[in-house]
Parts: structure tokens; sequence; C-alpha cells
């Protein structure tokens, strides 16, 4: 069973009125009179779905309380135009990214909108699943963009939710607490994860002929971006000994490396990277065949280019 995640990264880097951008994919979006951020793939780099919605008290004004203002692109015109939402005193606004996600790599990793004639305050919390939720950091108003190392949080773990609450700095006015438009991934990926029993037979490193079909149908979704770093990571459940599993799970990174070469051609602006990890990085106990199938994967991740890294450390 094919499972893909479709998952957007950021490829700008701005320093001193330099932008460092992926050719074709973003777009900058005003944040004030003279500065714009730069999305990567411009629309769908925003919170798409709403989940909930809790007013606080004080409330804004009627006008002031609809809650899907904070999804997709930003539209703030004028505080007197009712295109986003306001928390009221410390009311919360969870939302989730459905056609992308974002995670902790360098730089800025998200940027929220929030508007209106004043800054106010909220606390920014972050999730997988939407259930465990980890502080993500504080924003001041305004202009508000989060880096998630600035928490401690690891470099691996990709997350689809995000919650909003006002901190009840500003409580009186029509539109109280924090005022959002919109809410947008600077830093995403595109991950796309596949069952290893899909794409090979036990014990196996070539890839099915069956198989194939199901990584051409990925070719879509990596062309989104014309420039980046693909990395293969291979997993396989504990049966056999650890040495095995770890040249098997090579062989199935070069193998699925090699099918991506081909139908993306050889001459096209990617970079691959493979990792084996064998049996070390398990999603469940090997202590059940269900367990041990979802344990057998191959992980397919697009992240930003080396160059695009390179020049964050250059400035």
């Amino acid at each position: 069973m094919l499972r893909s995640v479709f998952l957007l990264f950021a490829i700008l880097f701005m320093s001193e009125g330099n932008v460092f951008a992926q050719k074709g994919t973003g777009k900058l979006y005003r944040i004030d009179r003279y500065e714009s951020i730069y999305l990567p793939l411009g629309k769908m780099s925003f919170a798409d779905n709403l989940i909930e919605y809790k007013v606080g008290s004080p409330a804004p004004i009627q006008k002031y309380r609809d809650s899907v203002q904070c999804l997709h692109e930003p539209n703030y015109k004028n505080y007197q135009t009712p295109n986003f939402i306001s928390l009221g005193c410390g009311g919360s606004l969870t939302v989730e990214f459905t056609d992308n996600g974002f995670m902790n790599l360098p730089g800025d990793d998200l940027y929220l909108f929030e508007v209106g004639p004043s800054q106010e305050p909220a606390k920014v919390e972050i999730s997988q699943n939407g259930v465990d939720w980890v502080y993500a950091g504080k924003i001041a108003g305004g202009k508000s963009s989060i880096d998630l190392s600035k928490e401690g949080i690891d470099d691996e773990t990709v997350f689809y939710f995000l919650r909003i609450t006002d901190l009840k700095d500003l409580c009186k006015s029509k539109s109280a607490g924090a005022d959002i438009d919109a809410i947008g991934a600077i830093n995403s990926v595109i991950k796309l994860t596949i069952d290893a029993d899909v794409l090979f037979d036990v014990a196996k490193f070539d890839l099915k002929e069956t198989s194939k079909q199901s990584l051409d149908s990925l070719k879509t979704s990596i062309e989104k971006v014309d420039k980046a770093t693909i990395l293969i990571q291979g997993h396989t459940d504990s049966d056999g000994d650890e040495s095995s599993n770890m040249i098997l799970s090579e062989n199935r990174c070069i193998s699925v490396k090699n099918r991506l070469v081909e139908i993306l051609g050889e001459n096209s602006l990617y970079e691959f990277e493979i990792k084996p990890y064998g049996e070390r990085k398990p999603r469940f106990p090997n202590d059940s065949e269900e367990n041990k199938q979802q344990n057998r994967r191959v992980e397919i991740t697009v992240l930003p280019p080396k160059d695009y890294y390179e020049s964050l450390n250059k400035n």
C-alpha cells in the first residue's frame, strides 16, 4: 500500500536585500509596507483545515469571528474589513496542514500573519497527530516568525497541526485577542512513505515489476520543486541478523534511487542521498506480523538543495 503525505519545503534565504529562492515554485507575501516573506510553494504552503476555534472572553465582536478567515493565503486589507479572525482574550485556534507539513530545518520554520492595529502576543504549540502537543514558541504580534530549533525541537519530526492561544495582554478592543489572517509553513518537506512489501519480495532488493508504477506515480509530486536533495531511507523488521538487515536496506535504497533517477532524468537538478537504517529505527515493536510489516518501509524525503544550506552558513 502506497502512503503518500505531500509536504512542501522552503527554499528561500533573505539577507541584506538578497534573495536565494527556488525557481518557479515560490511566492512573496507582503507583511508590511516595506517587507515581504517568501513561501516556496505559494498558496499550498498554508494551513487549510480548521480543527477548533475557542472564543476567549471578552470576545471580539461577531464580524471578527469567521474562523475560516485564518486558512489559506493571507488577504488582510484593513482593520475594518473582516477577512481575519480574532481569538478573543485567552481564546485559541487549532488548524491542520493537509497538503503540506513542517519541521525544524535551518532558519525560521513558520510564519504567522498576525494583523490589525495592535500587536497581541500568543503562544504557539505544534503536534504530529492533533493530540500530543509541543510548545513551539511565543509570537509578539505583527512580524511573527518562529524558529523551532530555539525550543529544542528535533530535526526529524514532521508536524501537521498548530494551535495558537492568546496571552491576554490586550483585551479591550473590538477585535480582542490576537488577530490571525493566515498561517504559513516556511520549512516544509515532501515526505513519501512506501511499505517495503509493495516494492520488494521478502529479503530481496530488486524492485518488483509491479512496484515501478508506485514509484513512477511520485514523479508529479517531486517535480513540484525543480531543485532539491532527495533523501532515501531504508528500514527493515528485526527478522534475521542486524548486519544482513543493514545490507538489505542499503541495497533497497540504491534500487529506489536508481528508479527515481530513471523517471526524473539524469540531467535534473536533484541530488540523491541514501541512509540505510536496517532494523535500528522501528515504528513499532517487532512483536507481531502486523507491526513488522509497518516497520518494513522506504521513506523518501525531498529537502532543500545543498546550496540553500550553504547560503545560510555564509550569512
